[in-house]
């Protein structure tokens, strides 16, 4: 076993030097969106809203939290010599547009070529709820959990796939449902080997279709 330490640094350089408000202030905003809705806070129904809406935002955006290279850390290299692709597939991802603040729902195939040592599959699936659990745009959030798994693990490749239904199409806008949206990022073998391309996507094949939502 190897633990792998790479610098720490930030989960978000930006959101890092930011002051968080707190619950109260946080509370008091929601009152706000809620009397410019047309409602009234001070209503039965609508008493403990604020306050269920402020802890579901840190589930939401949980991810703010999680350094993803930290989870990576920990690495593997009694692997008996497997230089074989590494496949995780179908991780639910539930993210936030960051243009609208509504829901991106889907999945995330991951794969990587190892060179000389393996992590956990869990952290895997952990690296994208950490970029996930974040206000973003699709492309991004590709290209930062590809790039991370190459910087850390140093593989001899890595892919990362996306397929998500975005809520602020399908329920505001242009109201098209039925629609998905597909990202890739494809670094080292898997960009320049045709090959081991097409091998990877195979294994996603069988479970390729629109994303949940």
């Amino acid at each position: 076993m190897n633990i792998h330490q790479p610098a720490s640094r930030p989960a978000d350089d930006q959101a890092a030097t930011l002051q968080r408000p707190t619950q109260a202030e946080a509370e008091d905003a929601i009152r706000t969106l809620l009397r410019w809705a047309g409602d009234d806070p001070s209503r039965e129904g609508l008493l403990d809203t604020p306050q269920r809406v402020a802890k579901a935002y840190r589930e939401w955006f949980c991810g703010y939290e999680e350094d993803p290279v930290e989870l990576l850390a920990r690495s593997f290299e009694e692997v008996e010599g497997y230089d074989e692709m590494v496949v995780l597939r179908d991780i639910r991802l539930e993210s936030m547009c960051e243009h609208h603040m509504c829901p991106i729902i889907g999945k995330a195939h991951v794969a990587y070529l190892p060179n000389g040592r393996v992590v956990g599959i869990s952290k895997l699936a952990r690296v994208v709820e950490a970029y996930g659990k974040r206000l973003q745009i699709q492309e991004k959030m590709t290209a930062q959990i590809a790039n991370t798994l190459l910087d850390v693990l140093q593989p001899k490749g890595v892919a990362v796939v996306i397929e998500a239904v975005h809520q602020c199409m399908t329920t505001r806008g242009v109201h098209k449902t039925g629609v998905s949206m597909v990202t890739s990022r494809m670094l080292g073998a898997f960009r320049d080997d045709p090959s081991t391309r097409r091998e990877f996507l195979s294994m996603i094949q069988g479970s390729r279709g629109s994303g949940e939502g």
